[in-house]
């Protein structure tokens, strides 16, 4: 049943630094034998891809050239709702963490952390947790308990944001598929995010907390 599991693990790499790339995907490998583990060079090669061939878990450089790893994010969480993004990268600063977070990013790793604590991440994300460096992980806290707090809604990709939109206007999960021209099962992907953002179970619990927030 292990080996199962970990056969079902796709996952994708973008990071422009070729040596880096095969030595990271050969470590994790050497751990995880059975995941299917693909490079890429930048976002742009990764969203040239099929819709079909849809990774699991993406660790993603954001210092890449043309399209960077910020600017790639909500095209690739588009393209795939069901990935899980993980930021892997040299930068610290708190604006790139919070932009990269608020964008739809679900972890954000160092290039200092060792194989072992990466594929520790993947796995976290895979059971719904939001992997990050300790160093990291403050800086988000220190930003979230500033006084200039943010809405809740900059948590939210633009996309989950009309999706909320749509569920405070009454409209069934059908009707959001139609509207904004995506399958159920997508719109299912985009409100479990949802769920999980704003820390609900249920549609009427989202609904609720978004207008005692002042997002509907």
């Amino acid at each position: 049943m292990i080996a199962a599991a970990e056969t079902a693990l796709i996952l994708w790499i973008i990071e422009d630094n070729r040596a880096l790339r095969e030595s990271l995907s050969l470590a994790i490998t050497s751990r995880r034998p059975t995941w299917g583990i693909r490079g890429f060079p930048r976002c742009e090669s990764a969203l040239a891809q099929p819709e079909s061939e849809a990774p699991m878990v993406l660790l993603l450089d954001i210092g890449l050239p043309g399209m960077s790893g910020l600017e790639g994010i909500p095209l690739l969480r588009e393209k795939w709702p069901q990935m899980e993004i993980i930021v892997f990268t040299v930068f610290d600063e708190a604006d790139k963490i919070y932009s990269a977070l608020c964008a739809g990013a679900s972890g954000y790793l160092l290039k200092s952390e060792p194989t072992e604590a990466i594929v520790n991440a993947i796995e976290e994300v895979q059971r719904g947790g939001s992997p990050m460096h300790p160093q990291v992980a403050r800086k988000v806290l220190d930003r979230l308990s500033g006084k200039n707090r943010p809405l809740p809604e900059t948590l939210l990709s633009e996309r989950e944001q009309e999706v909320l939109q749509k569920m405070g206007q009454g409209l069934t999960k059908k009707e959001i598929a139609a509207e904004l021209e995506l399958s159920i099962h997508t719109v299912d992907n985009y409100l479990r995010r949802i769920y999980r953002k704003l820390h609900v179970n249920t549609l009427q619990g989202a609904v609720a907390k978004a207008m005692r927030e002042g997002l509907l």
